[in-house]
């Protein structure tokens, strides 16, 4: 296995390329997160993903389209700084527990384990801004506030529970997530540095490389939203009611799971794919632009 043994000045640089991919993608992409999130809670609400942007630009304009995205910048991009961060740190921690001659076919196993364990701290980082953006997102109107500040005041009236109800569904959400987008993206890289870009990867030039990365990221969102859409279903609806702090969260998933059954947890399928996909393929283009720019390889390859 070839192992480069890197520094904390490479960490510094890997948590300051991370903070950016997913605070700027999701926050550009908002528009289809407010209605993938209302389409989840109310159905019938929009029709579909274009009409659900219609009726909310006609009725609030841009600013309704954007609602929720300073929660949104600032969760997303805290983040994705831990989970891109922890990650390498977590890679280069997982040779060093099993050495260097562990066998090349269990590498995907590393990415797996090392993504895993980047995206719980993540979460822990992300759960009350996303508590927060899917409230403000999803509330029926007057019954929450849809400024920043007055919605983070009024959600800190419900202490903890307000902020991290919905965090073990969120890790539910977001670790298969990242473990299937991260294993992916990296056997998706190595596949095309192997197999169609057969020279060494330092021989193409940065654009070839960083497209290799859009298109890779892409490939991996598509991939993740397969495992991730139900929970990201109950994280939407869990937010959206209100719960008795006595309430276990076994039986607040259950009862959501009675009221829309299974296919129900599947709303929003198709936008999430248009999303996700996006979403990942830009997250892993911006964090290998920014580390190109700090004199770092692209991420993956042979």
């Amino acid at each position: 296995m070839e192992y480069q043994k890197h520094d904390r000045y490479y960490y510094l640089k890997c948590f300051y390329a991370g903070l950016f991919p997913c605070g700027i993608t999701h926050t550009f992409l908002t528009p289809l997160d407010v209605v993938k999130c209302r389409r989840q809670i109310s159905p019938t609400q929009y029709s579909s993903l274009g009409d659900g942007l219609r009726q909310i630009f006609r009725e609030k304009g841009i600013r309704g389209l954007y609602l929720g995205w300073q929660p949104t910048v600032l969760g997303y991009g805290l983040q994705g700084s831990a989970k891109y961060g922890f990650y390498e740190i977590f890679k280069d921690l997982y040779v060093n527990v099993l050495g260097l001659n562990f066998p090349e076919k269990y590498k995907t196993i590393r990415f797996l384990i090392s993504s895993a364990f980047a995206e719980v701290v993540a979460d822990c980082i992300l759960c009350p801004m996303e508590s927060l953006k899917v409230r403000m997102q999803t509330s029926p109107k007057g019954t929450f506030p849809t400024k920043f500040l007055q919605g983070f005041k009024e959600l800190s009236k419900e202490g903890t529970h307000g902020f991290y109800k919905g965090i073990v569904p969120l890790i539910f959400r977001q670790v298969p997530n990242t473990m299937v987008k991260f294993a992916t993206y990296e056997n998706t890289v190595k596949f095309f540095y192997t197999y169609i870009f057969i020279k060494p990867k330092m021989q193409y030039s940065k654009a070839i490389q960083l497209f290799l990365t859009f298109l890779s990221g892409y490939i991996a969102g598509i991939f993740c939203c397969l495992f991730s859409n139900p929970a990201d279903t109950i994280v939407s609806k869990l937010n959206y009611i209100r719960t008795d702090k006595t309430q276990t969260l076994s039986s607040s998933v259950k009862q959501i799971y009675n009221e829309i059954g299974f296919f129900g947890l599947w709303r929003g399928f198709s936008t999430r794919i248009l999303m996700v996909g996006s979403l990942s393929a830009l997250e892993w283009l911006i964090y290998d632009s920014f580390k190109v720019m700090a004199g770092l390889e692209t991420t993956g390859g042979k």
